[in-house]
């Protein structure tokens, strides 16, 4: 498997830990809490937030007191969620894309830097 295939938290010292469905999950729900103009910056600032919370962890051993341990799913649950849906409710499923799509451009942005 080339670099392509790597998990994002095995692209280096400063990626962000790997990203799992709950992850996703908790971030999404968290976005349904949110006015739906506003919801690709408040990703934007998850994903930012856990990455700044893992650079912490991975300097001082502790949870950052604001975002947690680092994972996406800790950033996501410093805000209110709402009650997980279904994927039968097309705004569960437009929240977990917009999170799916942001992963990919950050990942992307990563990359190329």
């Amino acid at each position: 498997m080339g670099p392509d295939h790597l998990p994002v938290s095995r692209l280096g010292p400063d990626a962000m830990r790997l990203v799992l469905h709950g992850d996703v999950s908790n971030a999404a729900r968290a976005l349904l809490r949110v006015p739906q103009d506003g919801r690709e910056d408040v990703c934007a600032r998850l994903i930012a937030e856990a990455e700044m919370a893992d650079r912490h962890v991975k300097r001082t051993g502790q949870a950052h007191p604001l975002w947690g341990n680092g994972s996406l799913m800790s950033a996501a649950r410093r805000r209110p969620l709402a009650d997980e849906p279904g994927f039968d409710d097309l705004a569960f499923c437009q929240c977990f894309e917009t999170v799916v799509q942001a992963l990919i451009r950050h990942h992307l942005s990563r990359k190329h830097n």
